[in-house]
């Protein structure tokens, strides 16, 4: 049985096409077939451009109040000024889907800030210990283990009430007040409460990536690319940020989508318990936790900030499974 000349054609254009492929066309090409992700992530996209438009998409003022008009249905007109109330009013007469905007601007953007900076002690904690290996890898896991061993929820609660009742016990600069106070639409004082949330989520949220990098490091260390550096001169420094960490960031990228996940559900606890940002700045927590008296006369008001949460959170989840599959190299096209 014989191949025919355009068949033979036929292979070596795809066998050219596949080998032209960059890494991230490959990692694309599969992301691309998980369809929940992509659903996902369409959804998320959407979330963010809502928020960051917020002042324009809103009609109004996040602590505007409209006296003797609590709890209007959805869709009601403000008589005085034509303005519609499209979710309707709270309790003390806000209106409620100019709240959950800015509260999810505010939300997502601690649980991004969260995951970045957590992500970023997590790689150089999991990094150094895993290169070095010896007496730093022994004192840095000990420590991750010990602090993956505490109950996160409580220890969270102790140390918000402690840090936001006490502004001083951490000094922030003016720049980065007036930096994130820009993000969230905050002002200094609420911004930095704000920052302490994010410091209190991160100073927790490294550890996962830390075991993760840790263990992908310790893998790669004995490869011939890292003793092949060597010879030529470079340095431990240059050869971590250099060759392994960028060898191993897939796991970290997939931690960091579920860890997303993760900070806004912590952010929305802290919130709701009373430990993180309060009211009249909004957030999803603390507005879920403000339906808490009114929910048996209002079945539907808890899902007005519930359902956001839920939303992101699985989608983030899902997102994540996603780049899952598509960093995994031993899956095929």
């Amino acid at each position: 049985m014989t191949v025919s000349a355009q068949n033979i054609d036929n292979l070596k254009a795809e066998a050219i096409s596949i080998e032209e492929r960059s890494p991230f066309q490959v990692v694309m090409m599969r992301f691309v077939k998980h369809r929940l992700a992509m659903v996902s992530l369409a959804v998320m996209i959407v979330i963010f451009i809502i928020t960051i438009m917020a002042p324009y998409i809103t009609s109004f003022k996040v602590d505007e109040l409209n006296v003797n008009n609590y709890f209007v249905p959805f869709g009601t007109v403000d008589e005085a000024t034509g303005r519609v109330h499209y979710l309707g009013t709270d309790n003390i007469g806000r209106d409620y889907f100019s709240r959950l905007i800015y509260a999810g601007r505010i939300s997502l953007s601690v649980a991004l800030l969260s995951v970045l900076i957590s992500e970023t002690i997590g790689i150089l904690v999991g990094a150094v210990s895993g290169f070095y290996g010896g007496w730093v890898d022994a004192i840095l896991m000990r420590f991750v283990e010990f602090m993956l061993s505490i109950p996160q929820l409580p220890l969270l609660l102790i140390i918000s009430s402690m840090l936001l009742r006490n502004e001083n016990l951490i000094p922030i600069p003016e720049a980065v007040l007036n930096f994130v106070g820009k993000i969230m639409l905050l002002g200094p004082k609420d911004a930095r409460n704000a920052i302490l949330i994010v410091i209190i989520l991160a100073g927790f949220g490294w550890l996962s990536s830390a075991t993760l990098m840790r263990g992908t490091i310790l893998s790669l260390r004995e490869q011939t690319f890292v003793e092949a550096s060597r010879s030529l001169g470079a340095t431990d420094v240059w050869i971590i940020f250099k060759h392994m960490i960028p060898n191993a960031m897939a796991p970290i990228i997939v931690d960091a989508s579920l860890g997303l996940a993760g900070f806004v559900i912590y952010e929305a606890a802290l919130a709701f318990l009373g430990f993180g940002i309060q009211d009249p700045i909004p957030t999803w927590g603390n507005m879920l936790s403000a339906t808490q008296q009114y929910m048996f006369d209002k079945p539907w008001l808890p899902l007005v900030p519930g359902l956001p949460i839920f939303i992101c959170s699985l989608a983030f989840n899902y997102i994540g499974d996603g780049l899952r599959d598509a960093l995994d190299p031993r899956l095929k096209l």
